[in-house]
């Protein structure tokens, strides 16, 4: 019912090691070199990066946790309205960094 859970492990696995410490360090004020040119939405973008590592946690753990289908749908329903904050935010990020430009 909840599919291979080997697909959500390496979604976790990918997301703990490439997502969270990324959002962490632009957080903390540290700015990898292939961010520098994009000064005006640092902040949103490490907050999408935040949101969408919440979303591979809201799909992913209760399925592994072989939850209800009721919980799954609910956590799932959670996730994808962190996938569209998330991209709401990279949108702002985009727009603040239009706005620093000019």
């Amino acid at each position: 019912m909840h599919g291979n859970p080997l697909y959500h492990w390496i979604a976790l696995a990918i997301s703990s090691v490439f997502l969270l410490p990324l959002a962490i360090v632009v957080l903390r004020g540290w700015v990898p070199p292939w961010m520098r040119k994009h000064t005006g939405g640092l902040r949103p973008r490490a907050y999408g990066l935040l949101c969408l590592y919440a979303g591979t946690l809201a799909n992913g753990v209760p399925r592994l946790a072989n939850a209800s289908y009721e919980a799954v749908m609910v956590t799932m329903a959670f996730g994808i309205g962190c996938f569209a904050f998330a991209g709401g935010l990279f949108v702002l990020a985009g727009v603040k960094d239009t706005r620093t430009r000019s």
